[in-house]
């Protein structure tokens, strides 16, 4: 893994939410995106080398939704660059890790992801990113 590629905030409402971040980090956000594929709205902020990106379910049975029916908004998940996500996801089953998809797949800010079941991971979602 390279570095942080972003941290994934779940918010109920991206109109609230990107006026308080943008104050929060005295930073603009550069995009917004929809997600189809995964029913959510991103906005993402740069913080140094780094992103902060908001998600925003657009479904009430989204995966967002239901994370924040269940822990209300908050830390969803940590993205970490990678140079070469099969080669990752790979080496992360053979040390023992739980792959939430067998196979990549196309996400927000033209990148491929991949998440790590929580459950292997101290209760932290990890999401691999490798851009396109």
């Amino acid at each position: 893994m390279q570095k942080i590629e972003h941290i994934g905030i779940a918010v109920k409402n991206l109109a609230l939410s990107v006026p308080l971040f943008e104050n929060l980090l005295n930073s603009t956000c550069y995009k917004t995106e929809l997600v189809e594929s995964e029913m959510v709205n991103t906005a993402f902020f740069k913080t140094g080398d780094s992103k902060i990106e908001l998600l925003e379910s657009t479904d009430p049975n989204g995966v967002i939704a239901k994370f924040i029916e269940r822990k209300g908004e908050g830390l969803h998940h940590i993205a970490f660059d990678v140079a070469d996500i099969k080669a990752e996801m790979k080496r992360l089953q053979v040390e023992g890790f739980v792959l939430l998809s067998e196979e990549p797949k196309l996400g927000a800010d033209n990148k491929l992801v991949c998440f790590l079941h929580p459950n292997g991971t101290n209760g932290v979602l990890i999401e691999l990113c490798q851009g396109i």
